[in-house]
């Protein structure tokens, strides 16, 4: 398991400000070379399907910031939908080009290493993005992983209250490909062990919504509609599910959390059928993420950005982690939308009206 040692973060304006001259230290903001390839930023994103993250907010604002800081910088950018042999082959297309840099979120990061020092042996720089690729990165940008667990696990014993010490929770993970899924999982049982009476089932749900509903419906057959009281899901796609299966049993008042913040989600809290999702606010990931990548195609030090380092397969990464928030229906207000992530008006379509009044969003 990889161990994270922190050193003291700087608060998110400083770090974008700091992040921001870094990135423009060259007079023109283009790096000095001849062609395209030494002026492209490889990006590429795991998942279109079971996570709209990526498209929707990811992707325009990496490209946003690169924009923003290198005159004539591009990125080229592929999805892989969740396959990796289709991400490997997007991988070596990059190489095939001549891109410098990549900045990669692994579809199965267990299975980068071969990929990632290939190209360090070429002289590419490979940031891994979100999610912690093995081999020789240059750098990591993602969020506390194992503290996103712990808020998720906290989260859950505050919605069960005085009735967590007896109450019986169903968990699940995400895929174990993924190793931000096995942080998140190894913090949600460092809140929830020992102060809840025990984890009866605990399947991964692989990140598949489809895979979820299965997993959950196969808690309620094996433990009985009245077996548990409260469910852990890594995230809001699979927390859909689980709310589904739930309803088509009949079992009603079971806390379920999720994660990423999703428009869906989101309603969901504020209509009561989700307790809680978890906030990972994009743009400073994806602004940290973009700088420096356009730090590493100049050729600078990249280290003054990072604010931790992360130990992985005998090397330690510089790395920046980021703080999730945790929202409940009483901080959609003042967490999604006062953070700008979504407008009142997006949230507050007409089914939902009434739940985003109950609930001071506006």
């Amino acid at each position: 398991m990889n161990r994270t040692t922190r050193r003291a973060a700087a608060g998110t304006a400083a770090l974008a400000l700091a992040l921001a001259l870094a990135a423009c230290g060259q007079s023109d903001g283009a790096p000095q070379s001849n062609g395209v390839a030494s002026r492209t930023i490889g990006l590429l994103l795991p998942e279109k399907t079971s996570s709209t993250r990526y498209e929707a907010f990811d992707k325009p604002l990496i490209e946003s910031t690169v924009a923003s800081l290198c005159t004539g910088c591009v990125i080229d950018y592929a999805n892989a939908d969740g396959d990796e042999t289709r991400q490997k082959q997007q991988f070596d297309d990059l190489l095939a080009k001549g891109v410098k840099v990549v900045l990669l979120d692994p579809v199965n990061a267990k299975i980068t290493a071969s990929w990632v020092d290939a190209a360090a042996a070429k002289g590419v720089k490979v940031v891994a993005y979100d999610r912690l690729a093995e081999g020789k990165v240059a750098a990591y940008v993602s969020f506390d992983n194992q503290r996103t667990g712990e808020i998720q696990g906290q989260a859950l014993l505050d919605a069960l209250g005085p009735k967590a010490a007896a109450a019986t929770v169903v968990m699940i993970n995400g895929a174990e490909s993924d190793p931000n899924a096995a942080m998140f999982k190894a913090g949600a049982h460092r809140a929830l062990d020992g102060r809840v009476k025990k984890i009866a089932y605990e399947q991964s749900g692989e990140w598949k919504p489809e895979v979820a509903l299965a997993k959950t419906n196969e808690a309620i057959k094996t433990l009985g509609k009245d077996g548990f009281q409260a469910v852990y899901a890594a995230n809001d796609g699979m927390a859909a599910s689980v709310i589904e299966a739930l309803k088509a049993a009949g079992i009603k008042n079971i806390p379920v959390g999720g994660q990423d913040a999703s428009i869906d989600a989101v309603r969901r809290v504020l209509t009561g059928e989700q307790t809680y999702t978890v906030y990972k606010p994009y743009k400073p990931e994806a602004d940290a993420a973009g700088s420096i990548a356009v730090q590493l195609l100049k050729g600078m030090d990249i280290n003054a950005a990072a604010n931790a380092g992360v130990d992985s397969g005998g090397q330690r990464i510089p790395s920046l982690l980021l703080t999730p928030i945790v929202v409940t229906r009483a901080k959609v207000q003042a967490t999604v939308v006062g953070g700008g992530l979504y407008k009142a008006s997006e949230i507050c379509t007409a089914p939902f009206a009434e739940a985003c009044e109950a609930a001071g969003v506006k």
